[in-house]
């Protein structure tokens, strides 16, 4: 092979390697310029992240439930095995009418920040 021959097969793949860096450009901008499609493609993203954001919001919740019911579970046994009698009366009471009960604890804190603000009076 003669060098002309040579820097002739080297220009013609160096054009090659242009035509394809140049048609990945190309290919680059038309996609940028797309903007339904890039939209599309952002709101598909949104509604994955939400969906994973309701999952772990739930998942949450119900740890949370799980944890709360535990301690009434708790508390409701020990009320029934390590409280006075009086104090099981009115959580039997609290558990059949529940309104009037709350109103009487009302009552009595109502009348205890009175108290404290009239310096025990």
């Amino acid at each position: 092979m003669t060098d002309r021959t040579k820097g002739t097969a080297e220009l013609r793949g160096q054009a090659e390697r242009a035509r394809g860096q140049l048609g990945a450009t190309v290919g680059d901008l038309a996609a940028r310029a797309d903007v339904r499609e890039r939209a599309r493609a952002r709101a598909a993203d949104l509604r994955d992240r939400a969906g994973a954001m309701t999952v772990q919001l739930r998942s949450s919740a119900a740890q949370a439930g799980h944890a709360v019911q535990g301690g009434a579970t708790r508390a409701q046994y020990a009320v029934e095995h390590r409280a006075p009698e009086p104090v099981r009366r009115v959580a039997q009471a609290a558990l059949r009418l529940p309104r009037p009960v709350l109103f009487a604890g009302a009552a009595v804190v109502a009348a205890g920040v009175l108290r404290r603000r009239n310096g025990g009076r």
